[in-house]
Protein backbone atom coordinates (compact mmCIF):
# COMPACT_ATOMS: atom_id res chain seq x y z
CA UNK A 1 0.00 0.00 0.00
CA UNK A 2 3.23 2.23 0.20
CA UNK A 3 3.62 4.71 -2.86
CA UNK A 4 7.70 4.42 -2.85
CA UNK A 5 7.70 8.17 -3.76
CA UNK A 6 9.31 11.13 -1.51
CA UNK A 7 6.96 13.21 0.21
CA UNK A 8 7.03 16.39 -1.79
CA UNK A 9 6.13 19.74 0.46
CA UNK A 10 5.36 21.14 -2.90
CA UNK A 11 1.12 20.91 -2.95
CA UNK A 12 1.42 20.60 -6.96
CA UNK A 13 3.27 17.45 -6.45
CA UNK A 14 4.47 17.48 -10.10
CA UNK A 15 7.83 18.47 -10.12
CA UNK A 16 9.95 15.03 -9.03
CA UNK A 17 12.88 16.47 -8.52
CA UNK A 18 11.34 19.08 -5.84
CA UNK A 19 11.70 16.97 -2.94
CA UNK A 20 15.35 16.20 -3.64
CA UNK A 21 15.75 19.79 -3.80
CA UNK A 22 13.83 20.69 -0.60
CA UNK A 23 16.84 17.34 0.86
CA UNK A 24 19.66 19.43 -0.25
CA UNK A 25 18.44 22.64 1.06
CA UNK A 26 18.03 21.57 4.48
CA UNK A 27 21.78 19.64 4.31
CA UNK A 28 23.00 23.05 3.51
CA UNK A 29 20.90 25.14 6.22
CA UNK A 30 20.13 22.84 8.99
CA UNK A 31 22.66 20.23 9.03
CA UNK A 32 26.13 21.98 10.49
CA UNK A 33 27.40 18.68 12.20
CA UNK A 34 27.51 16.76 9.30
CA UNK A 35 29.19 13.68 11.39
CA UNK A 36 26.02 13.78 14.14
CA UNK A 37 24.59 10.23 14.49
CA UNK A 38 20.96 9.26 15.40
CA UNK A 39 20.37 9.80 19.11
CA UNK A 40 20.54 6.54 20.45
CA UNK A 41 18.53 6.09 24.16
CA UNK A 42 21.02 7.03 26.71
CA UNK A 43 21.65 5.21 29.78
CA UNK A 44 21.64 7.36 32.98
CA UNK A 45 22.67 6.68 36.25
CA UNK A 46 21.53 3.20 37.64
CA UNK A 47 17.38 3.17 38.53
CA UNK A 48 16.77 4.33 42.05
CA UNK A 49 14.96 1.76 44.25
CA UNK A 50 11.33 1.10 43.73
CA UNK A 51 11.74 2.29 39.99
CA UNK A 52 11.47 0.38 37.05
CA UNK A 53 15.07 -0.53 35.79
CA UNK A 54 13.99 -0.11 32.28
CA UNK A 55 13.72 4.01 33.57
CA UNK A 56 17.43 4.02 33.30
CA UNK A 57 16.02 4.96 29.56
CA UNK A 58 16.05 8.27 28.39
CA UNK A 59 15.95 10.51 25.12
CA UNK A 60 17.29 13.63 24.61
CA UNK A 61 15.31 16.65 22.54
CA UNK A 62 18.38 18.69 22.49
CA UNK A 63 18.26 20.27 18.87
CA UNK A 64 21.79 20.26 17.93
CA UNK A 65 21.27 15.90 18.23
CA UNK A 66 19.07 16.15 15.45
CA UNK A 67 20.58 18.76 12.79
CA UNK A 68 21.44 16.06 10.97
CA UNK A 69 20.40 15.01 6.45
CA UNK A 70 16.13 15.09 6.55
CA UNK A 71 14.91 11.83 6.79
CA UNK A 72 12.87 9.54 4.05
CA UNK A 73 9.48 10.57 4.43
CA UNK A 74 6.97 8.94 1.71
CA UNK A 75 4.28 10.77 0.24
CA UNK A 76 1.44 10.03 2.42
CA UNK A 77 -1.48 8.41 1.28
CA UNK A 78 -4.83 8.71 2.21
CA UNK A 79 -6.21 5.33 2.40
CA UNK A 80 -9.67 6.25 3.68
CA UNK A 81 -11.99 8.42 5.92
CA UNK A 82 -14.53 9.09 8.57
CA UNK A 83 -17.08 11.35 9.57
CA UNK A 84 -18.38 12.53 13.21
CA UNK A 85 -22.12 13.67 13.04
CA UNK A 86 -23.42 16.11 15.91
CA UNK A 87 -23.58 13.53 18.45
CA UNK A 88 -20.05 12.77 17.46
CA UNK A 89 -21.31 9.25 16.24
CA UNK A 90 -18.63 7.12 13.99
CA UNK A 91 -19.67 7.06 10.00
CA UNK A 92 -17.23 5.05 7.67
CA UNK A 93 -17.64 7.57 5.01
CA UNK A 94 -17.06 11.56 4.02
CA UNK A 95 -20.43 12.87 4.89
CA UNK A 96 -18.98 15.79 7.11
CA UNK A 97 -16.60 16.94 3.90
CA UNK A 98 -16.79 20.55 3.41
CA UNK A 99 -15.71 22.84 0.75
CA UNK A 100 -13.55 25.77 0.82
CA UNK A 101 -14.98 28.98 -0.25
CA UNK A 102 -12.14 31.67 -1.05
CA UNK A 103 -13.66 35.01 1.00
CA UNK A 104 -12.70 38.57 -0.20
CA UNK A 105 -8.72 39.44 1.10
CA UNK A 106 -10.20 41.94 3.87
CA UNK A 107 -13.36 40.09 4.49
CA UNK A 108 -14.19 41.92 8.22
CA UNK A 109 -15.96 38.42 9.17
CA UNK A 110 -16.85 38.96 12.97
CA UNK A 111 -15.53 35.83 14.81
CA UNK A 112 -17.89 36.89 17.89
CA UNK A 113 -21.39 35.94 15.88
CA UNK A 114 -23.59 33.48 17.14
CA UNK A 115 -20.96 33.00 20.63
CA UNK A 116 -23.88 33.30 22.92
CA UNK A 117 -26.83 31.81 20.87
CA UNK A 118 -25.90 29.36 18.27
CA UNK A 119 -22.90 27.26 19.43
CA UNK A 120 -22.73 23.87 20.58
CA UNK A 121 -19.60 22.91 21.87
CA UNK A 122 -17.86 19.49 21.87
CA UNK A 123 -17.73 18.13 25.73
CA UNK A 124 -13.94 18.47 26.16
CA UNK A 125 -13.96 16.00 28.97
CA UNK A 126 -14.98 13.29 27.52
CA UNK A 127 -11.29 11.65 26.29
CA UNK A 128 -12.22 9.66 23.17
CA UNK A 129 -8.27 8.17 23.04
CA UNK A 130 -8.01 6.17 19.64
CA UNK A 131 -11.92 5.10 19.45
CA UNK A 132 -12.80 6.55 16.22
CA UNK A 133 -9.65 5.56 14.77
CA UNK A 134 -9.66 1.79 16.32
CA UNK A 135 -13.30 2.00 14.57
CA UNK A 136 -12.14 2.98 11.61
CA UNK A 137 -9.66 0.06 11.29
CA UNK A 138 -12.02 -2.40 11.86
CA UNK A 139 -14.38 -1.41 9.07
CA UNK A 140 -10.86 -1.34 6.80
CA UNK A 141 -8.74 -4.28 7.96
CA UNK A 142 -8.44 -5.36 4.04
CA UNK A 143 -6.97 -3.05 3.33
CA UNK A 144 -3.79 -3.07 6.19
CA UNK A 145 -3.69 -6.47 6.77
CA UNK A 146 -0.36 -7.79 5.76
CA UNK A 147 -0.63 -10.09 2.72
CA UNK A 148 1.16 -13.87 2.98
CA UNK A 149 1.63 -13.58 7.06
CA UNK A 150 0.60 -15.58 9.44
CA UNK A 151 -2.10 -14.92 12.45
CA UNK A 152 0.98 -14.44 14.84
CA UNK A 153 2.53 -12.13 12.84
CA UNK A 154 1.83 -8.83 12.50
CA UNK A 155 -1.75 -8.07 11.84
CA UNK A 156 -1.78 -4.95 10.23
CA UNK A 157 1.40 -4.04 7.93
CA UNK A 158 1.77 -1.01 9.85
CA UNK A 159 4.44 -0.24 13.38
CA UNK A 160 2.27 3.03 14.62
CA UNK A 161 -1.42 3.86 14.61
CA UNK A 162 -2.06 7.35 16.63
CA UNK A 163 -3.63 11.05 15.80
CA UNK A 164 -1.91 12.76 13.95
CA UNK A 165 -2.18 15.79 16.49
CA UNK A 166 0.38 13.07 18.78
CA UNK A 167 2.83 13.25 15.81
CA UNK A 168 2.87 17.28 15.73
CA UNK A 169 3.99 17.37 19.35
CA UNK A 170 6.30 15.12 18.93
CA UNK A 171 7.83 17.33 15.57
CA UNK A 172 7.67 20.10 17.76
CA UNK A 173 9.08 19.09 20.83
CA UNK A 174 12.37 20.24 20.48
CA UNK A 175 11.22 24.17 20.02
CA UNK A 176 8.31 23.80 22.95
CA UNK A 177 9.19 25.77 25.81
CA UNK A 178 5.92 25.56 27.66
CA UNK A 179 3.80 22.35 27.35
CA UNK A 180 5.16 18.73 28.27
CA UNK A 181 2.81 16.04 27.46
CA UNK A 182 2.52 12.35 28.27
CA UNK A 183 2.11 9.55 25.47
CA UNK A 184 0.68 6.11 26.35
CA UNK A 185 2.00 3.00 24.27
CA UNK A 186 0.39 -0.33 24.12
CA UNK A 187 2.24 -3.01 21.56
CA UNK A 188 -0.69 -5.32 20.25
CA UNK A 189 -0.27 -7.82 17.52
CA UNK A 190 2.75 -6.38 16.59
CA UNK A 191 1.47 -2.59 15.93
CA UNK A 192 2.40 0.13 18.34
CA UNK A 193 -0.44 2.36 19.37
CA UNK A 194 0.18 5.75 20.71
CA UNK A 195 -2.33 7.06 22.48
CA UNK A 196 -2.23 10.96 24.57
CA UNK A 197 -2.85 11.02 28.74
CA UNK A 198 -3.78 14.69 29.79
CA UNK A 199 -1.31 16.16 31.94
CA UNK A 200 -1.94 17.51 35.53
CA UNK A 201 -0.78 20.93 34.30
CA UNK A 202 -2.99 20.61 30.95
CA UNK A 203 -6.27 19.18 33.67
CA UNK A 204 -5.70 22.81 35.42
CA UNK A 205 -5.31 25.11 32.37
CA UNK A 206 -8.89 23.68 31.08
CA UNK A 207 -10.45 24.12 33.98
CA UNK A 208 -8.97 27.56 34.13
CA UNK A 209 -9.98 28.99 30.98
CA UNK A 210 -10.87 32.03 31.22
CA UNK A 211 -14.47 33.09 29.29
CA UNK A 212 -12.37 35.53 26.88
CA UNK A 213 -10.00 32.71 25.71
CA UNK A 214 -13.37 30.00 25.49
CA UNK A 215 -14.44 32.91 22.86
CA UNK A 216 -11.46 33.08 21.39
CA UNK A 217 -11.31 29.33 20.83
CA UNK A 218 -14.75 29.49 19.23
CA UNK A 219 -13.06 31.95 17.09
CA UNK A 220 -11.34 29.44 15.12
CA UNK A 221 -14.34 27.54 14.37
CA UNK A 222 -16.50 30.79 13.01
CA UNK A 223 -13.63 31.39 10.56
CA UNK A 224 -14.83 28.09 9.35
CA UNK A 225 -18.22 28.62 8.98
CA UNK A 226 -17.25 31.65 6.82
CA UNK A 227 -15.19 29.50 4.53
CA UNK A 228 -16.77 26.37 3.90
CA UNK A 229 -19.82 25.02 2.21
CA UNK A 230 -21.35 21.58 2.87
CA UNK A 231 -21.41 21.10 -0.95
CA UNK A 232 -19.17 22.00 -3.84
CA UNK A 233 -21.76 24.37 -5.47
CA UNK A 234 -22.68 25.59 -1.83
CA UNK A 235 -22.30 28.90 -0.02
CA UNK A 236 -21.32 29.31 3.34
CA UNK A 237 -23.85 29.19 6.00
CA UNK A 238 -22.22 31.67 8.92
CA UNK A 239 -25.99 32.47 10.33
CA UNK A 240 -26.63 28.49 11.02
CA UNK A 241 -25.76 26.96 14.16
CA UNK A 242 -21.79 25.76 14.90
CA UNK A 243 -21.44 22.14 16.85
CA UNK A 244 -17.97 21.69 17.14
CA UNK A 245 -18.89 17.73 17.63
CA UNK A 246 -19.05 17.56 13.70
CA UNK A 247 -15.66 16.53 11.75
CA UNK A 248 -14.93 14.68 8.57
CA UNK A 249 -11.31 13.17 9.27
CA UNK A 250 -8.67 11.96 6.65
CA UNK A 251 -6.91 8.61 6.97
CA UNK A 252 -3.33 8.26 6.11
CA UNK A 253 -0.24 5.76 5.50
CA UNK A 254 2.85 6.59 5.41
CA UNK A 255 6.85 6.12 6.36
CA UNK A 256 9.32 8.03 8.12
CA UNK A 257 12.79 6.63 8.02
CA UNK A 258 11.82 2.84 8.77
CA UNK A 259 8.64 3.48 10.66
CA UNK A 260 5.58 2.54 8.84
CA UNK A 261 2.57 4.57 9.93
CA UNK A 262 -0.96 4.93 10.21
CA UNK A 263 -2.85 8.19 11.56
CA UNK A 264 -5.74 10.50 10.90
CA UNK A 265 -6.69 13.94 11.51
CA UNK A 266 -9.42 16.07 11.07
CA UNK A 267 -9.57 18.20 7.70
CA UNK A 268 -11.11 21.36 7.77
CA UNK A 269 -12.02 21.77 3.80
CA UNK A 270 -10.97 20.66 0.36
CA UNK A 271 -10.62 22.84 -2.73
CA UNK A 272 -14.15 22.75 -4.35
CA UNK A 273 -12.60 22.34 -8.03
CA UNK A 274 -13.16 19.20 -9.44
CA UNK A 275 -9.81 19.52 -11.24
CA UNK A 276 -8.48 19.65 -7.88
CA UNK A 277 -5.37 16.98 -6.92
CA UNK A 278 -6.62 14.02 -5.37
CA UNK A 279 -6.85 13.63 -2.01
CA UNK A 280 -4.72 14.58 0.56
CA UNK A 281 -3.14 17.31 -2.04
CA UNK A 282 -6.80 18.67 -2.15
CA UNK A 283 -7.43 19.50 1.34
CA UNK A 284 -6.83 22.86 2.70
CA UNK A 285 -6.28 23.88 6.57
CA UNK A 286 -8.39 26.85 8.13
CA UNK A 287 -6.61 29.17 10.64
CA UNK A 288 -6.79 32.47 12.46
CA UNK A 289 -4.49 34.41 13.90
CA UNK A 290 -4.14 38.16 15.68
CA UNK A 291 -3.04 40.43 13.03
CA UNK A 292 0.86 41.17 12.51
CA UNK A 293 1.81 45.26 13.03
CA UNK A 294 5.09 45.14 14.27
CA UNK A 295 8.26 43.44 13.59
CA UNK A 296 8.72 41.09 16.54
CA UNK A 297 4.91 40.42 16.05
CA UNK A 298 5.74 38.91 12.58
CA UNK A 299 9.22 37.42 14.36
CA UNK A 300 7.43 35.64 16.73
CA UNK A 301 4.90 34.44 14.02
CA UNK A 302 7.10 32.81 12.34
CA UNK A 303 9.44 31.19 15.19
CA UNK A 304 6.01 29.69 16.91
CA UNK A 305 2.56 29.79 15.20
CA UNK A 306 4.13 28.87 11.73
CA UNK A 307 6.08 25.83 13.28
CA UNK A 308 2.55 24.29 14.69
CA UNK A 309 1.04 25.13 11.28
CA UNK A 310 4.05 23.44 9.06
CA UNK A 311 4.24 20.49 11.36
CA UNK A 312 0.04 20.06 11.47
CA UNK A 313 -0.10 19.89 8.00
CA UNK A 314 3.26 18.80 6.69
CA UNK A 315 2.54 15.20 8.24
CA UNK A 316 -0.55 14.42 6.43
CA UNK A 317 0.36 16.34 3.44
CA UNK A 318 -2.03 19.03 3.14
CA UNK A 319 -0.58 21.79 0.96
CA UNK A 320 -1.29 24.87 2.24
CA UNK A 321 -3.02 27.20 5.02
CA UNK A 322 -5.52 29.71 5.10
CA UNK A 323 -5.15 32.41 7.68
CA UNK A 324 -7.44 34.88 8.91
CA UNK A 325 -5.76 37.85 10.73
CA UNK A 326 -7.87 39.02 12.87
CA UNK A 327 -7.99 42.32 15.30
CA UNK A 328 -8.14 42.52 18.87
CA UNK A 329 -12.37 43.02 18.71
CA UNK A 330 -12.23 39.36 16.36
CA UNK A 331 -12.93 40.46 13.35
CA UNK A 332 -11.22 39.20 10.38
CA UNK A 333 -8.85 42.12 8.79
CA UNK A 334 -7.06 40.23 6.27
CA UNK A 335 -6.55 36.48 4.67
CA UNK A 336 -3.84 35.01 3.19
CA UNK A 337 -2.90 31.44 2.36
CA UNK A 338 0.56 30.17 3.07
CA UNK A 339 1.68 27.09 0.98
CA UNK A 340 3.16 24.70 3.41
CA UNK A 341 6.37 24.59 0.84
CA UNK A 342 7.03 28.10 1.27
CA UNK A 343 7.14 28.15 4.94
CA UNK A 344 10.82 26.96 5.79
CA UNK A 345 12.11 29.73 3.11
CA UNK A 346 9.79 32.30 5.34
CA UNK A 347 11.61 31.50 8.49
CA UNK A 348 14.91 31.11 6.88
CA UNK A 349 16.46 34.66 7.79
CA UNK A 350 15.06 33.89 11.26
CA UNK A 351 17.96 34.17 13.99
CA UNK A 352 17.97 30.75 15.78
CA UNK A 353 14.57 29.62 14.49
CA UNK A 354 13.22 26.42 14.26
CA UNK A 355 14.39 23.58 11.41
CA UNK A 356 12.12 21.21 10.00
CA UNK A 357 15.05 18.45 9.92
CA UNK A 358 15.32 18.66 13.67
CA UNK A 359 11.41 18.04 13.89
CA UNK A 360 11.54 14.97 11.69
CA UNK A 361 14.76 13.69 12.90
CA UNK A 362 13.43 13.80 16.41
CA UNK A 363 10.53 12.44 15.59
CA UNK A 364 12.08 9.28 13.84
CA UNK A 365 14.45 8.95 16.68
CA UNK A 366 11.40 9.16 19.35
CA UNK A 367 9.38 6.28 17.08
CA UNK A 368 12.85 4.43 17.10
CA UNK A 369 12.93 4.42 20.84
CA UNK A 370 9.62 3.27 21.36
CA UNK A 371 10.52 0.49 19.20
CA UNK A 372 13.21 -0.53 21.43
CA UNK A 373 11.47 0.06 24.95
CA UNK A 374 7.82 -1.05 24.33
CA UNK A 375 8.74 -4.69 23.40
CA UNK A 376 5.78 -6.50 25.42
CA UNK A 377 3.19 -7.33 23.11
CA UNK A 378 0.03 -7.24 25.65
CA UNK A 379 -2.87 -4.74 25.48
CA UNK A 380 -2.97 -4.55 29.15
CA UNK A 381 0.72 -3.30 29.00
CA UNK A 382 1.15 0.25 28.95
CA UNK A 383 4.72 2.32 28.32
CA UNK A 384 4.19 5.68 29.55
CA UNK A 385 6.84 8.19 27.84
CA UNK A 386 6.85 11.38 29.75
CA UNK A 387 8.23 14.54 28.70
CA UNK A 388 8.94 18.38 30.18
CA UNK A 389 10.64 21.27 28.16
CA UNK A 390 14.48 21.07 28.27
CA UNK A 391 13.91 17.45 30.00
CA UNK A 392 14.37 14.26 28.62
CA UNK A 393 11.88 11.86 27.34
CA UNK A 394 11.60 9.34 30.11
CA UNK A 395 9.12 6.30 30.75
CA UNK A 396 7.70 3.83 32.93
CA UNK A 397 5.90 0.55 32.55
CA UNK A 398 1.79 0.10 33.45
CA UNK A 399 0.57 -3.31 34.24
CA UNK A 400 -3.69 -3.45 34.27
CA UNK A 401 -3.91 0.10 34.97
CA UNK A 402 -6.25 2.91 34.56
CA UNK A 403 -3.74 4.26 31.56
CA UNK A 404 -4.29 1.22 29.48
CA UNK A 405 -6.57 2.83 26.02
CA UNK A 406 -7.39 -0.39 24.13
CA UNK A 407 -11.09 -1.12 24.39
CA UNK A 408 -12.16 -4.71 24.96
CA UNK A 409 -14.50 -4.63 21.81
CA UNK A 410 -10.98 -3.86 19.71
CA UNK A 411 -8.92 -6.87 21.15
CA UNK A 412 -12.08 -9.22 20.95
CA UNK A 413 -12.44 -8.16 17.60
CA UNK A 414 -8.72 -8.02 16.37
CA UNK A 415 -7.92 -10.76 18.30
CA UNK A 416 -11.25 -13.42 17.29
CA UNK A 417 -11.16 -12.83 13.16
CA UNK A 418 -9.08 -12.40 10.13
CA UNK A 419 -9.66 -10.39 7.74
CA UNK A 420 -10.86 -11.16 4.49
CA UNK A 421 -8.67 -10.01 1.69
CA UNK A 422 -11.03 -8.04 -0.34
CA UNK A 423 -9.76 -5.45 -2.99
Amino acid sequence: MEQHRSHNPNPSHQNPSAYKREREDNGRNHCENKHSRPNRPQNQSGPSRGQNPHSSLSLSTRRELYERDFPVYKQPVEVGCFSLDSERRFFNDGRQMRYYVEPDRSPNFDLRDGYKDRFIKRDDSVKEKLDHMLRWILANRSKLSARGTTASSCDLDIDFVTWRGHLTKLLTAPYETREGWQLAVTRFRGTLYISEVETEAARRDQENRTERHEEMMYWGYKFEQYTCADTDHGRPDPGGVLNTNEAFCTVVQTRLADHRLLFSGEVDCRDKDPNAPAAPACYIELKTSAEICTPKQRSNFHRFKLLKWWAQSFLPGVPRVVAGFRDEEGVVVAVETFPISKISHLIKNEHNCWKPTVCMNFCSDFLSFVKHIATEDNPSVVYLLSWEPRRDVTFSVHRDSPYCFLPHWFVEEMTSSQPSHQS
